[in-house]
């Protein structure tokens, strides 16, 4: 799986992420923070990353904040068909 790493900087200034992202994902929460796995389109190709932020207001956590670089793996889109027991 390709990944790349791009400077926190960039991924918040110029790609306008985390909240421009394609698909914004809660992954877990926990007592201080909501961690989140986004999509994103970079160069004609499309990529996933993590990031956490304050699970209330007075948590004041942001995306990377301690991070200077962001590992991005390369992502696609595929149809998944999965079977499920439902009610009759």
């Amino acid at each position: 799986m390709p990944t790349i790493k791009l400077n926190k900087d960039y991924l918040k200034e110029e790609l306008g992420l985390p909240y421009s992202a394609i698909l914004d994902e809660i992954e877990e929460t926990s007592r201080w923070s909501v961690h989140h796995r986004i999509v994103f389109a970079h160069d004609g190709k499309f990529y996933e990353a993590y990031y956490s932020e304050g699970a209330t207001e007075m948590q004041d956590e942001r995306p990377w904040e301690y991070d200077e670089e962001v590992e991005c793996d390369e992502v696609e889109l595929k149809e998944i068909k999965v079977r499920k027991w439902v009610r009759k």
